[in-house]
């Protein structure tokens, strides 16, 4: 089982100007054949398949660990799509003209059928696809799948960070396409251990000169391309006996986390009532969890942590954004 933790893996910036054409390109990200439900679905299906897992520990802890992870990269690309819509559906409901000014945009499905929000859909808005999905059983031919997965998917990352300026696609970007080259790594590792095939000859692959992509700055100077989070406090522990040796790139001594990322705390994303999310009346709402909490004996605030508190530069902003 996965336990599940209230921080996104990296921070994001909060709402700024609302970009819906860019949220659709990044669509591609979360719902395209390269993307997070795809690399998400390939992992879990093949930890959940895994035949003789206690002999082949280590692999299969490497498999279950990525998956784990990518359901995070889900979180944070469906983040940084809802970031992007914020603001671009204001007004109140069923006021003449309040959603004129999206009909126009490549995929209106964001705010008829979405909330102004993610879809599990790529950057045409055709649905993410069970087929995507690659799960033979053989050990060595699954790992060779999903290390070029990861090589397209960073490939598509560099594309949509080239293609999109809005700060949540960069800051989103910039941090998936150092850990997709973890996984890339992690991947290659398996591989060579297996069959003594030197894939570090082949980085890096594709040739994307991530030192010299600013948003991805922050995160290499952390050490985060050479460490593999271990994702829970007491399972998959042979992890390293896969995952070490020098970054074919840079050198630097491969490690294990033990543990998942420190992360950061989520955006509250104000209320968009003109596609009636949480609802037309989002006041309503606050109103009767507050009931509920000092009915239950709790706190009469809530009890969650997020990135923007009620005082502060973006609380502005979202009070702003909110009708």
């Amino acid at each position: 089982m996965i336990l599940r933790i209230d921080r996104l893996q990296t921070e994001l910036p909060p709402p700024s100007d609302p970009d819906p054409v860019g949220a659709s390109a990044v669509q591609e990200l979360l719902g395209g054949k390269y993307g997070e439900m795809s690399t998400f679905m390939n992992y879990t299906y093949q930890s959940f398949n895994f035949r003789s897992r206690q002999k082949a520990r280590p692999f299969y802890d490497l498999v279950a660990s990525i998956a784990a992870e990518e359901f995070g990269h889900i979180e944070l690309v469906s983040a940084a799509i809802n970031t992007m819509l914020t603001g671009a559906a204001d007004g109140d409901p069923g006021e003449a003209g309040d959603l004129s000014g999206v009909k126009g945009v490549r995929n209106t499905q964001h705010f008829i059928a979405g909330g102004a929000a993610a879809l599990v859909q790529d950057s045409n808005g055709k649905p993410w696809n069970g087929d995507y999905v690659f799960a033979s059983g053989d050990l060595i031919e699954d790992l060779t799948h999903n290390f070029f997965l990861e090589t397209g998917a960073r490939n598509n990352k560099l594309k949509v960070y080239e293609m999109v300026t809005h700060p949540a696609a960069r800051a989103l970007t910039g941090y998936l396409l150092v850990r997709g080259g973890v996984h890339q790594v992690a991947y290659a590792r398996a591989i060579e251990r297996l069959t003594g095939a030197e894939l570090m000859k082949l980085f890096p692959t594709p040739r994307i000169p991530t030192e010299k992509i600013p948003e991805c700055q922050p995160h290499i100077q952390q050490g985060l391309h050479t460490k593999l989070y271990r994702f829970s406090t007491t399972d998959y522990l042979e992890l390293a006996a896969v995952f070490n040796g020098p970054h074919p790139e840079t050198g630097e001594e491969l490690t294990v986390e033990q543990g998942p990322p420190e992360g950061a705390p989520p955006n509250d994303l104000p209320p968009q009532p003109a596609v009636f999310a949480p609802d037309y009346a989002p006041e309503e709402i606050a109103e009767i969890a507050t009931r509920l909490r000092e009915a239950a004996g709790l706190s009469r605030e809530p009890s969650g942590v997020v990135a923007n508190q009620p005082e502060g530069l973006v609380a502005k902003v979202a009070d702003k954004l909110t009708p």
